[in-house]
């Protein structure tokens, strides 16, 4: 590997201009954190400037650090030394492999710390993080551990209910131990205190908040309608769906075997994004519970933790994102009663939901956010150019195409050859625009915008969503 391509701090690399021996924590707690998230490279010989400086002793130096890595870091991760020259000049990469039994600890300077990676700094786990760490090293999940609470002073007869509803079975009491919400001596899990009636765990609860407008201070009256939910994990979906569908529309259009529903938000990925959401949420993280934010144009769920093996989604392939359950038995439960799938595959069924829609282009493509700590997903409104010139104009929905009010398309628009000349001239003038500002700048439906630009053969978008961009052919 040729060394300048770790000559910069990320995620995955570190850099230091000289090995420390008397200062160990100032590179120890790289190999820390390197071994508690991902793994990575630390490089010794390369300056804060990126300049390649290299080692006088290096051999010296890596007998050294192998020495100390046995002295500060407990357990001693695993670890691969090795040389790299650029000319005559000599450094060394310590390649620490995603460790296995962390939390992972600097233990010198009479403390005890197990650091964390997060962007291009490794810092102290937070107590959220390190409970994540030890249950990871011990092999167990948070909802299979003895909870705190008596299955004696516990109910279940919404999960009962549901289970009898969705799968036409009958709810035993042999399940609650086969399902994992009693262990064998008859202890409540915690996942048997999250899907309770009355579900003791304080930090399982769900706040939903309807935004006046595009953020979370629009104006005079900041929100339209907001509810707080609590109880069992399949309350708490039901009442997000429920709130999700009350303060959302579903428009329609007549077509000649019936009808075509148009809704702001897709059902299935709106369950999908919840389910995610409650199921794969950290609950080790005090204070932090799922949000549901709906604005004018998205809604935004957020939920406690990131992707179970810590990594960010920027620049990911979403259908290709490897499956990985923070809490089995829970996601178990949730595929029996038939929420879910078992192969983890919530990711594609939101996208493929709404690639489906009608009102569908490349602009309302949702997005999923993660770090280590935190997991956001967005679902854009499908109808919000519509709605938007709707309340604007005081018009309704007039023709089949989707025009607005109408001949308001034709008296705003102009005929179709000088909508395509303004369509022409936006996209020339800028080649990220979105076909939701071009059809809002033009007073008509994305569905007409989309269908003029099919009719310019110059005209062809490369790439997909945010990243992608207009090219004309010459």
């Amino acid at each position: 590997m040729d060394i300048k391509q770790l000559i910069g701090e990320t995620t995955y690399y570190d850099k230091k201009l000289a090995l420390e021996t008397k200062r160990p924590k100032s590179w120890c707690k790289s190999i820390s954190a390197f071994a508690n998230c991902f793994g990575g490279k630390l490089v010794f010989g390369v300056a804060d400037d990126d300049e390649l400086v290299g080692l006088a002793n290096a051999e010296e130096d890596a007998e050294k650090i192998s020495e100390a890595i046995k002295i500060y870091l407990n357990p001693i991760p695993d670890v691969k030394l090795s040389f790299q020259k650029d000319g005559a000049k000599t450094f060394i990469i310590v390649e620490v492999m995603k460790g296995q039994q962390t939390p992972y600890y600097y233990d010198g300077d009479g403390q005890l710390v197990a650091f964390m990676r997060i962007g291009n700094e490794s810092v102290p786990a937070t107590p959220s993080q390190l409970r994540e760490l030890v249950l990871r090293g011990s092999g167990e999940s948070y909802d299979s551990l003895k909870s705190r609470y008596d299955f004696s002073d516990m109910s279940f007869t919404k999960l009962k209910s549901v289970y009898k509803k969705r799968t036409g079975n009958t709810f035993d009491d042999t399940d609650y131990e086969s399902f994992g919400l009693v262990d064998e001596n008859g202890n409540l899990t915690n996942a048997g205190a999250l899907l309770a009636d009355e579900s003791p765990v304080r930090h399982s609860r769900l706040f939903c908040t309807r935004w006046n407008g595009l953020t979370k201070a629009s104006g005079i009256v900041d929100a339209l309608d907001d509810k707080e939910y609590s109880g069992s994990l399949v309350t708490l979906l039901q009442s997000g769906t429920e709130f999700i569908r009350n303060n959302s529309k579903k428009a329609w259009r007549k077509v000649d075997d019936g009808r075509i529903d148009m809704p702001d938000y897709p059902e299935r990925a709106v369950l999908e994004g919840l389910v995610n959401a409650l199921i794969h949420r950290s609950y080790t993280d005090i204070g932090s519970e799922v949000h549901i934010d709906m604005f004018d144009d998205r809604i935004e769920i957020y939920s406690p933790g990131g992707m179970v093996s810590g990594i960010s989604l920027k620049g990911k392939d979403m259908l290709k994102i490897p499956s990985k359950r923070r809490n089995p038995i829970l996601a178990d439960i949730f595929s029996r009663l038939k929420y879910m799938e078992r192969r983890g595959s919530g990711f594609k069924k939101i996208l493929a939901d709404y690639e489906e829609q009608v009102e569908f282009d490349e602009t309302k493509m949702p997005v999923f956010e993660a770090d280590y700590d935190d997991f956001t997903l967005t679902l854009y409104n499908l109808n919000y150019v519509a709605n938007y010139l709707a309340e604007t104009n005081g018009v309704e929905d007039g023709t089949q195409d989707g025009t607005q009010g109408g001949t308001q398309g034709g008296t705003q628009g102009g005929t179709q050859e000088n909508i395509q000349t303004q369509i022409f001239d936006m996209i020339k003038e800028n080649e990220k625009i979105s076909t939701s500002d071009i059809a809002i700048k033009l007073g008509i439906s994305v569905r007409t915008v989309k269908r003029r630009i099919k009719q310019m053969p110059n005209v062809s978008y490369i790439g997909s969503g945010y990243s992608g961009h207009w090219e004309i052919e010459k």
